[in-house]
């Protein structure tokens, strides 16, 4: 990671805001090349509303986790026509990408890592994330075992981009706050998600309210939203939460980019006048 990140504004005051982009898609099933098309398109509109940072939804490349998909698509993490693009559209747009998930190979015999990898603008990988929790859930019409396909990763990661510390996540991540608990001071918690309609209507919101507030931090959550060709149905409502709970900006349904700004002192405020973080005891 490059040095560069804490900029500073007239070498006197380090950046004090930041402003962000949350990125909803609805991928296809079968063509890599139009889902990466169409999320270029999505972040130079993000770029052109002046956005320094932004996130792609989970599953942007393909939305399949059938192993033969997956498989066809799964590159060696610093390598590959995917990764290449990727860096490509980061420093094209002089933005912060976090791009989403893609299947990079892992030492598993047929299994794969749901890797988020973040480039700078310079187009350069920051650092990676492969997704710690996989998803497995079953009722009388739907069921998925995200095991059959992927394996774990073990690694909580963070990163900096000019003056912000963001913590990566991804989709099922969000039900289970020790992970977060772990980023513990944290400007902002990235998610980039696939949830499923039923869960998401449920839960979605709520947990992620849930993870802002416990954690007094920014969320960026960047999510699937509508009707896949391939009939999978997934919740949307892509939206930025600022450290108090308050949802800043949302998008429910269709393609398009959230809008946000990070105030350094919005966090500072509300962590002084609520200390919870420094108010926790170990039990």
């Amino acid at each position: 990671m490059e040095n560069n990140l804490n900029t500073t504004v007239n070498n006197n005051f380090k950046i004090a805001t930041l402003k962000i982009a949350s990125i909803q898609m609805i991928s296809c099933s079968n063509d890599p090349q139009k889902n990466l098309d169409d999320a270029a398109k999505l972040v130079t509109a993000a770029s052109n509303q002046g956005a320094e940072l932004a996130v792609l939804p989970e599953f942007f490349i393909q939305m399949s986790s059938n192993n033969t998909d997956v498989a066809s698509l799964a590159e060696t993490l610093g390598c590959g026509k995917i990764q290449d693009q990727l860096s490509k559209i980061a420093y094209k747009n002089n933005i912060f990408l976090v791009a989403g998930t893609i299947p990079t190979k892992s030492p598993e015999a047929n299994k794969y890592y749901n890797t988020c990898i973040v480039y700078n603008p310079s187009g350069e990988m920051v650092c990676h994330y492969n997704k710690i929790h996989l998803f497995k859930y079953a009722d009388d019409t739907q069921n998925f075992d995200e095991g059959r396909t992927f394996t774990s990763g073990n690694d909580i990661v963070t990163f900096v981009a000019k003056n912000f510390n963001f913590g990566l996540s991804i989709c099922y991540d969000l039900r289970f706050p020790e992970l977060f608990r772990k980023m513990a001071g944290v400007d902002c918690i990235i998610m980039p998600a696939a949830f499923v309609y039923h869960t998401g209507k449920a839960h979605w919101e709520i947990l992620l309210r849930a993870r802002a507030i416990e954690n007094q931090c920014y969320i960026i959550a960047s999510d699937q939203g509508g009707i896949h060709d391939n009939g999978r149905h997934t919740f949307g409502h892509s939206m930025i939460i600022d450290p108090w709970g308050k949802v800043d900006n949302m998008l429910i349904e269709d393609e398009g980019v959230v809008m946000g700004i990070m105030e350094k002192d919005t966090i500072n405020n509300v962590r002084q006048q609520l200390q919870a973080l420094q108010h926790r005891h170990n039990i």
